[in-house]
């Protein structure tokens, strides 16, 4: 069976807070690979550098909605929003009592690495890419 998305429950800690008490914004970028982490081990996969190969974040952005305070319980939920031969990205949502906290998308790239060779784009090894699929458009797109 091919995955296309995870979800993770999480609460926000205190040291996640800022001065304004409220989730500095770094954090959401954690929270989303924390998902992303979660959605290659549904796939039976991990997405730890390998000896040839790493997974680079190129573009990452969140649109913020609600700020998430200290020891909020919410949601990330990560999607497979595209797969092409040398990129992956997904769209993530962080949801708090079922309301929309922040929206993002992150783009990850296979890249090839070689001691002495300048890092460049490969392919995605078909190990990874048939254990995947796009999220289907009768999902709840984040």
């Amino acid at each position: 069976m091919k995955v296309s998305e995870a979800t993770i429950r999480r609460r926000v800690r205190f040291y996640e807070v800022d001065g304004a008490r409220i989730v500095h914004f770094s954090w959401f970028f954690r929270y989303m690979e924390e998902a992303e982490y979660e959605l290659w081990r549904s796939a039976g996969l991990s997405n730890a550098p390998r000896a040839d190969i790493a997974f680079p974040r190129v573009a990452a952005s969140f649109d913020f909605r609600k700020p998430l305070r200290f020891e909020d319980e919410f949601d990330a939920r990560i999607q497979i929003a595209e797969i092409r031969s040398k990129t992956l990205r997904y769209a993530c949502e962080l949801t708090l009592a079922g309301e929309v906290a922040a929206a993002g998308s992150m783009t990850v790239a296979c890249v090839r690495v070689a001691p002495g060779e300048p890092m460049r784009a490969v392919p995605f090894p078909a190990d990874i890419v048939d254990r995947f699929e796009v999220s289907s458009p009768n999902d709840s797109q984040p």
